[in-house]
């Protein structure tokens, strides 16, 4: 088990590292306000409006970095900051948010598969960890069947590690939507711009630690598995 410690270990260190940069990112980004005055709030429903998006509210929601678009209730849901605040980086996470509504409207491809296997993702990454433990336990207890119950858990973790990949695309996508709405329609200045572009560079780094870490950790859980057969 100490090697999944190591991985475990590194896998925290390095979000740890990229979670702080992203808040150091939106703090210094957050003292750049648009010269066009507008809010959060106001920059996500201008861009619903010229994609012809009607049906999507834009509300606040508590905390920080909170924001997230929820297509069930179709609602872009921006954090208290975001949605009063008129500086780059608001506008950066409002216009991305919208990019996920815009997603959905199109029916973009990634987020409709996304979107179906949420369920299912959700119920393996509740059990995966718990599974994988019992299949360990049981496999050093000399229980001939602790190595096929240690392959089922393999097996929903598998599922939370295709998941991360999934959001990737999407969430890059959904970046370089908002970008070329800012620049094509001279929401921002080029300063504006660079500052929006590179705290949403930093956002999209967390999901590539998420995906990178998670894949680590199968791999890892695969090795074991094999080891096991010997």
């Amino acid at each position: 088990m100490m090697g999944y410690y190591i991985i475990a270990g590194v896998i925290f260190l390095v979000s740890m590292y990229v979670s702080n940069k992203l808040k150091s990112k939106f703090k210094k980004y957050s003292k750049v306000h648009l010269q066009n005055g507008m809010s959060g709030a106001e920059i996500a429903t201008k861009m619903l409006e010229d994609n012809g998006i009607y049906d999507v509210k834009v509300i606040s929601t508590p905390g920080m970095l909170t924001d997230h678009y929820n297509p069930t209730n179709k609602t872009v849901n921006l954090s208290e900051g975001v949605y009063h605040q008129r500086n780059a980086a608001a506008a950066a996470v409002a216009a991305h948010e919208v990019g996920h509504a815009v997603q959905h409207a199109t029916a973009y491809s990634w987020l409709t598969l996304r979107s179906k296997i949420v369920p299912a993702v959700g119920i393996a990454s509740k059990l995966s960890n718990i599974v994988i433990m019992a299949g360990l336990v049981l496999t050093a207890s000399g229980m001939v069947f602790g190595n096929l119950i240690f392959l089922v858990g393999i097996i929903l973790f598998a599922a939370t590690t295709l998941f991360a990949f999934i959001t990737l695309p999407v969430e890059y996508d959904a970046s370089k939507r908002a970008l070329a709405w800012l620049e094509n329609r001279n929401m921002v200045t080029p300063q504006e711009y660079d500052g929006a572009k590179d705290a949403l560079k930093w956002a999209a780094r967390t999901y590539v630690v998420a995906a990178l870490g998670s894949l680590a950790t199968l791999l890892y859980f695969i090795s074991l598995f094999l080891g096991n057969r010997d």
